[in-house]
């Protein structure tokens, strides 16, 4: 009688690493409406900004009086501002520190808000209570409530900016893991960890992590989206990017009172954040659907 082969234990990670795209994974995506397109639109955000390290149509720091106010042509694409500057170049600049402060900002709030979340879910108790009491305290304080606090005590400029947006993003982050460890920490897998002596950070670090990575990489998506929304609204309101730095939030600011005069200076920089946001919350959309394994078992 021939001997049977010997199957190897399912390790305790292997249920269900959700959102983990299986094979072919790409050829999905890109079938995906909601994906492509937000992939295509943020790729074409981080095109804008990586170009303008290299190459922009004119300066946008140098002001020409005489070429102010100028309609869209050969020389100047999108046409000028106020003060002579080159729109498109303002817009490509524009998008470089859109994407940084969103990145710090998301960075600073997925770091410490899924710590913490993941504090709470692996202690429960007091711990959890006070976790989850500090993020309702401080979602009392908007972005721009924050800002406006910091800007009292030191200044207006993009690093208070960054700040108060990547406090406002912590309690998002840490509800959102604190929510999906605690489900993962109910699982099969992990009750045989701790069965087998397992402490609560090793299980938290080889089992309850990897299984949330793709539930906090759909809430950063859809946290930069926002990021970028809140500084056009902080620079608009002054308290953002200060000059020369050109903002698309600043650009809207400088042309609400020429809107008569040169409507299409308004409408440059609106059209940018809306794709922005538009091309993340899409992105976000479709990650959403990829990742997770029941709306893929619907598909």
């Amino acid at each position: 009688m021939p001997a049977r082969t010997p199957v190897s234990a399912p390790t305790a990670a292997s249920p269900a690493v959700a959102g983990r795209p299986p094979a072919g994974a790409w050829r999905q995506a890109l079938r995906h409406p909601s994906f492509a397109l937000g992939a295509a639109l943020s790729l074409l955000l981080v095109l804008a900004a990586l170009l303008s390290f290299f190459w922009t149509p004119g300066s946008p720091y140098e002001m020409d009086m005489d070429a102010a106010l100028r309609p869209p042509g050969a020389a100047h694409w999108l046409g000028t501002d106020a003060f002579g500057r080159d729109v498109a170049s303002l817009l490509l600049v524009g998008a470089r520190n859109s994407i940084l402060v969103g990145v710090i900002a998301v960075g600073i709030g997925l770091t410490v808000g899924t710590a913490l979340g993941l504090l709470a879910a692996a202690r429960r108790g007091w711990v959890e209570e006070a976790v989850m009491r500090l993020a309702d305290f401080t979602f009392a304080f908007p972005a721009i409530l924050s800002a406006i606090m910091l800007t009292a005590v030191w200044g207006a400029g993009v690093v208070n900016s960054i700040i108060a947006i990547g406090i406002f993003n912590i309690p998002t982050f840490a509800r959102v893991a604190r929510a999906s460890a605690k489900a993962v920490w109910a699982r099969e897998y992990v009750l045989a960890a701790r069965a087998c002596g397992k402490g609560p950070w090793r299980i938290t670090w080889d089992h309850v992590l990897p299984n949330i990575a793709a539930v906090l990489t759909v809430q950063a998506t859809i946290q930069f989206a926002l990021a970028i929304l809140a500084e056009a609204a902080l620079s608009y309101l002054g308290l953002g990017t200060q000059p020369p730095q050109p903002s698309w939030g600043r650009m809207l600011s400088e042309a609400q009172t020429l809107m008569f005069q040169a409507p299409l200076l308004t409408v440059w920089p609106g059209v940018a954040i809306a794709l922005a946001v538009l091309g993340l919350n899409l992105l976000g959309d479709g990650l959403r659907d990829l990742l997770d394994p029941r709306l893929a078992r619907r598909r």
